[in-house]
């Protein structure tokens, strides 16, 4: 049976040559980056050579980025210290932020009795500055303020000059969920005043179970876990080499073709908007999805015109992998948070299905999915 894979937001194939450089660090370097020995040198030696050319890539120096085992303990990581060792008493986000934020926001709020406040977004999911601007003004609460750069769902843009702006004139830390754009779009930290961002391997031809965090420099950081001083005291737990090396490779592939790739997997999403057009006029998309300028170039998010609970599983049926919403709600019975919040209830209720694509995308394989969406 032909399958066809576009559900690249939840995760990304693997490239060839991540795997080849996975595999010879099996080999050579399976020492603990904690051992004083030859062998524990040479691993240490590998990881901190890696620290450093992710750290290039994003214009910041090596002791900023922290190894984690994904975006969502980097953004639990950064939240807490933010809450326990910076003195924050009061985060300012959107209910459609991912649950790595949201629910993270939701424990700490209980635990900590701190105070979370959200920002308005319009019916496009399009953040509301100006209401940002009133919740920030006058507040002598210290206050971290953490939206996402693209949302994962419906891969709108945050403008983050504005919100940049707004923080730093308010004096409100910055945290930016950056998942969805590491590895798709320059991001130069030196330049953006971005406090906290995080990235995870898988989302750009990675391994899975490797991230990291980067912290300003200028912010301590105290860790969530403990029993060691691994990661220069943030985060202990053995350095996970061989995906570290394998995420570093990762980045350095997207990001030297990072035109060359948006261009082309721009041009497919373009024209699977058209070809939709001709499944029926009446399909409709989510957010900026289809704004190809307001939107990221990897994500669509198409709203069908009726309610069909069985389609994600006729697709699957027909090999035709793609998302009803995030990824990290697999096995729930509960629908997009992020639809429900920004579509009107006769709207939510229809079905919507999320197709994000990746360089080893092809327009065969979207001429496949538009000819089985016909024959719907």
């Amino acid at each position: 049976m032909k399958t066809v894979y576009l559900d690249n937001a939840a995760t990304t194939q693997i490239d060839e040559e991540v795997i080849e450089v996975i595999h010879s660090s099996m080999k050579e370097n399976f020492g603990n980056p904690s051992s004083i020995h030859q062998f524990g040198r040479k691993a240490k030696s590998a990881v901190e050579t890696a620290r450093k050319k992710i750290a290039k890539h994003f214009n910041v120096t090596a002791s900023e980025i922290v190894f984690t085992a994904g975006g969502t303990e980097a953004d639990n990581l950064i939240l807490h210290n933010a809450v326990l060792n910076l003195g924050v008493k009061r985060i300012v986000t959107s209910k459609i932020e991912h649950h790595a934020v949201l629910h993270t926001c939701n424990h700490i709020e209980k635990t900590h009795n701190i105070i979370v406040d959200y920002v308005n977004v319009d019916e496009f999911g399009t953040i509301n500055t100006d209401h940002l601007e009133e919740l920030l003004s006058g507040s002598d609460t210290k206050t971290l303020v953490s939206l996402m750069l693209i949302n994962n769902e419906i891969g709108n843009f945050l403008d983050v000059e504005k919100v940049s702006t707004i923080c730093k004139k308010n004096n409100a830390l910055f945290h930016s969920d950056t998942v969805q754009a590491m590895g798709h779009y320059p991001v130069d930290l030196h330049e953006t005043p971005i406090d906290f961002v995080v990235a995870s391997a898988h989302k750009f031809h990675g391994p899975k179970g490797v991230g990291f965090a980067y912290f300003k420099k200028g912010f301590g950081i105290l860790p969530m876990l403990h029993g060691g001083d691994q990661e220069m005291g943030a985060r202990s737990s053995t350095e996970n080499v061989h995906s570290i090396l394998g995420m570093e490779k990762a980045l350095s592939i997207a990001i030297s073709n990072l035109e060359s790739d948006k261009n082309y997997i721009e041009d497919l999403k373009k024209y699977f908007i058209s070809e939709l057009k001709s499944v029926s006029d009446d399909i409709q998309f989510n957010g900026l999805s289809s704004n190809l300028n307001k939107s990221s170039y990897t994500i669509l998010n198409v709203r069908f015109p009726y309610a069909n609970d069985m389609l994600l599983f006729s697709l699957d049926m027909a090999g035709i992998a793609v998302s009803g919403g995030s990824a990290c709600q697999s096995g729930s019975n509960k629908g997009s948070h992020v639809l429900t919040e920004i579509l009107k209830t006769i709207d939510a209720d229809k079905t919507s299905i999320r197709f994000s694509f990746s360089k080893y995308t092809t327009k065969q394989e979207i001429n496949f999915v538009i000819d089985y969406l016909k024959r719907l």
